[in-house]
């Protein structure tokens, strides 16, 4: 093993030891790290994500181990190897995905240890923070859009939902970026005028606009080609409705309603419809691979537009927290 510790240490992080809201529960100080074993590197990090996945788990999801380490995304640089990994990853800048998946310790931390297939080599031309952006956002857009067709997108009328979201404007690019046109769901015209400027041609201010009609006006009564969902509790409704036209998709990999979703069965069937849907988590091995190979294409040729909205410090992670729960505009980030 050749490593920059040659044996257990601890570092600087921040974790919880129960549910709750993040003023309550959140803790730093030090934390014991082990070093790097066969197949993994030490990753200093330089800066976490924070997604509303990780303020949901740190709420509600169960503790599987006395402490929870929380934050899937991060970005940094390798500084120590285990065994069966080349040292001349060693310095190596690298952004991280999955780092809190099923395991206690995620990014919200100075330093991580895990497989080096989660640790994926940064483009030199970005920046620590866009990467950190690119575990969640990045690869749920990217396989989303792939779902959808990626080239075979071009000339067709897609509906974003939320897409002045952190996942929703990458998805809002790359729909762009493939030729099709982008009608979004916004809540507000600050985020009406993010959508826009990250491609979309029309935008829905769906708390107040009968989303359904402006659909159907959109795509000349047809329904659009394919809806790229954040919540299908609401958009099934959509479906159903006719807001999606006959052999269109729903590409769906969230939904603000976790139970029971009712569904009409005609319009489903006598429409050909497809529903798809993914968890960026368990993607699977070929379609890791893919997305993050793409996602590295996208970085490196700069077609990726970055919101880095709020930025902190670790010992400001309940602000970063409370940022996220509160819809803050673009990505939050910890920087560590």
């Amino acid at each position: 093993m050749t490593t920059a510790h040659t044996a257990a240490h601890t570092t600087r992080a921040a974790w919880y030891e129960q549910n709750g809201e993040a003023r309550d529960v959140m803790k730093v100080g030090e934390l014991p790290l082990q070093a790097p074993g066969a197949g993994e590197v030490c990753v200093h990090l330089l800066s976490s994500g924070v997604n509303p996945s990780d303020v949901k788990s740190r709420r509600a999801r169960p503790l599987t181990s006395p402490w929870v380490v929380p934050h899937s995304d991060g970005a940094g640089i390798i500084e120590a190897v285990g065994e069966g990994v080349s040292e001349k990853r060693i310095g190596e800048r690298v952004w991280i995905w999955n780092a809190q998946w099923q395991r206690p310790h995620g990014t919200a931390s100075e330093a991580i240890v895990l497989p080096e297939s989660q640790a994926v080599k940064l483009p030199d031309n970005t920046d620590f923070a866009a990467g950190a952006c690119m575990g969640i956002p990045g690869l749920t857009a990217v396989q989303a859009v792939h779902l959808a067709g990626n080239e075979q997108l071009r000339g067709k009328k897609v509906l974003v939902t939320g897409a002045s979201s952190a996942v929703g404007h990458y998805i809002t690019q790359l729909v762009t970026l493939y030729g099709g046109q982008v009608i979004g769901t916004v809540g507000s015209e600050v985020k009406a005028a993010h959508a826009t400027a990250a491609g979309a041609v029309e935008t829905i201010f769906y708390k107040s606009e009968p989303v359904l009609e402006r659909l159907k006006a959109f795509s000349g009564g047809r329904g659009v080609d394919v809806i790229i969902d954040m919540d299908f509790a609401t958009a099934s409704q959509w479906v159903t409705g006719g807001g999606l036209k006959p052999h269109g998709q729903l590409i769906g990999y969230g939904s603000n309603v976790v139970g029971d979703i009712p569904l009409t069965f005609r319009p489903l069937l006598f429409n050909s419809l497809g529903l798809k849907f993914f968890l960026v988590y368990d993607l699977l091995p070929a379609d890791r691979t893919w997305c993050v190979n793409r996602v590295n294409e996208l970085l490196a040729a700069g077609k990726l537009q970055h919101t880095i909205g709020a930025r902190f410090s670790l010992d400001q992670i309940v602000q970063a927290h409370e940022a996220v729960e509160a819809g803050q505009l673009g990505n939050v980030v910890i920087d560590l």
